[in-house]
This record gives C-alpha cells, structure tokens and sequence, in this order.
C-alpha cells in the first residue's frame, strides 16, 4: 500500500516537473519572439528616421550649410534633443522621472554612458555626413553594423558564434562590397561618406554591445531617453558651437516646418532605440542588430520610391545581400524547412 501511495507521489512530482518545464519553455518562446519582434519594429522606424532627414537635407538653411560638418551636427543636435524630449514626457507619464538619475548613479548606467557618446555624437555624426556625402548608398553600408555587434559581443560578452551567424556576417560585408562597386555621379564625395557609414557601423556596433551589458538591467524606455538627451545636449553645447555652425542651428530653429521634421525624425529614432536596446537585452546583440539593420531596406526603398535616388544594380544586389546576412545571422533557414516537413 505504501508503496503505490509513494509511487502515487513520484508521478504527481513527475507530473508538475514536466508541466513546469512546458511553461518554462512557453515563456522563453514568447520572450524571444518579443525581442525578435522589438528588433523588427526598431529596423522599420530607423527606416523612416533615414528617410525623414533626407528630407530636411532638401530644405534650406540645411541644404544651403558650408561644410560638410555643419548640416549633420545641427540635425542630429535637435533631432537627439528634440526626440529625447518627446520620451522624457513619456517617462514621466509612465511615473519613471526619478529613474533617469537613479539609471545614471547605477555601475552598468555609468557605462552606457559610453554607449551613448558612441552611438549619438560619434556614430549618428558620421551617419548622417554619409547620408549627405553619399546619399541613401551609406544606408545599407552602415547596416553592417551587425556584423561588427555579433563581433564585439563575441569578444566582450562571450557570446558564442556559430557557422551560420558567422556566414550570415560575411554576407553583410560582401553587400556593402557589391554597394560600392559603382560610384554615383551624383554623390558629392562617394568614398569619403561609405568610410563615414563603416565609422558609424562600427560605433554603433560597440553600442549594442553595451547596451546588451546594461540593457539587461535597466529600463530600455529610461536608458534610451537618457541617450537622446545626452547625445543632443553633447551636440548642441560642445559641438555645434565648436564647428562654427551656431547661426546654421538658430536658422533652423526658427523654422517651423523643419523644427516639425526634426520632432519627426527625433520621435521615430527614439523608439527606434528604445526597441532595439529591448531586443539586444532579450535576444543577444547579434540577432538584435541583425534585426535592426532591415531598416537599411526600408531606407533605400523610400529613398528610390520618392526622393528620386538613382536605382544602379550594385544597390539593389548589395542591399538584398545584405537584408539576407541579417536573416541568416538571425534563424535558421533550414527551421522553415524542417517545419513545412512536419
């Protein structure tokens, strides 16, 4: 009798693990399909950012700039600082203001303060002197970006590559090859803005690197609103005034068409971000910025479909190369095959 009584017992045990296990595994599934999800909604709004600031380069005093520093940095100071704005209202309507400093007090917020000056003043500056040096071709050159995360974070955060992720950022290289096999005539300065588009790839890369260290910990609605302001505010302080571009910046203020774009583009790049470190912290920072870089499509599509960007074959190879490296560092396409089986 005591015997089945405790054989009763094992299987109830046995029973619980199992359905446990079951909603451990449902749990995981749904967290990852979240992550996969924040990374795809951050590739469409980055998309649209890129596409709205190509915009305003088309508009005056912006197109009218000397230089090729003074236009970027005045755009990426009031989109920074104007989006960062937008989401520090929204963290206050979500009752999270004292968490802004209690994030920067914090050991992993002090370190995405690093992250932050990378990915704003230094990687979204060289991004956007590409864009007006080389047009929307700089767009797909800097979604390698996901090949450089997928690297650092191998590095610094031990994560493990695989062959096919390995493969997938070889693919990402070779697209941005094929991009620049031909030149535009319409680019001002082609080399100079795809050197610039690798410059941003690469600090983006370590971002997202950094942002998978303390995005694991912190609040990606508080650290990303923490980005955008302090990005903009290194910009509009210590750079803008340093490039000599103060008149370019109190000419577009006093526009209200542009301020308008630039509170556009601003939004659209902060909750941009605001997924993409979501998707780093809960998927890994090479399927987060895998999924990050389809903005590189979007891009060039509006671009083609109203901007009136030149079509040259090595584009469109080079960014469907591209969007396919990223598929691949993300799933694996034997998956679909495997499932169209069962």
């Amino acid at each position: 009798m005591e015997q089945v009584s405790q054989n009763v017992v094992n299987a109830s045990q046995t029973t619980s693990r199992t359905h446990a296990q079951q909603k451990m595994m449902e749990t995981t599934k749904a967290f990852h399909i979240a992550g996969i999800r924040s990374g795809i909604v951050s590739g469409l709004f980055y998309g649209l950012y890129s596409f709205v600031i190509m915009i305003l380069q088309g508009f005056d005093p912006i197109k009218s700039a000397v230089g090729i520093l003074a236009a970027p940095f005045v755009m990426g100071a009031l989109n920074d600082l104007l989006g960062g704005c937008v989401l520090l209202l929204n963290v206050i309507r979500n009752g999270k203001f004292k968490e802004l400093s209690r994030t920067l007090a914090t050991k992993p917020g002090k370190i995405m303060l690093l992250g932050y000056i990378l990915g704003g003043p230094v990687a979204n500056g060289a991004y956007l002197i590409g864009l007006y040096l080389a047009g929307a071709f700089a767009i797909p050159i800097s979604a390698t970006t996901a090949a450089f995360g997928a690297l650092f974070s191998a590095i610094f955060l031990k994560q493990k590559l695989n062959l096919r992720v390995i493969a997938g950022m070889l693919m990402c290289v070779i697209g941005a090859v094929i991009i620049n096999l031909v030149k535009p005539d319409s680019a001002p300065n082609f080399t100079l803005g795809i050197i610039l588009a690798f410059i941003a790839a690469i600090c983006w890369g370590l971002e997202g690197t950094i942002s998978a260290f303390g995005g694991a910990m912190l609040d990606s609605e508080v650290t990303v609103t923490l980005r955008q302001l302090v990005s903009g505010l290194i910009q509009m302080i210590i750079i803008v005034p340093l490039i000599g571009a103060t008149g370019l910046f109190v000419g577009t203020i006093s526009s209200p068409f542009l301020l308008l774009l630039l509170v556009i583009s601003g939004t659209l790049v902060g909750f941009s971000y605001m997924e993409w470190y979501r998707s780093n912290a809960m998927v890994g920072t090479a399927i987060g910025m895998s999924l990050n870089i389809t903005y590189a499509f979007w891009g060039v599509l509006l671009s083609i479909l109203f901007l009136g960007q030149a079509v040259t074959t090595t584009i469109v190879v080079g960014s469907i190369v591209i969007i396919l490296g990223a598929i691949v560092v993300t799933t694996n396409p034997l998956d679909f095959l495997r499932k169209k089986e069962a």
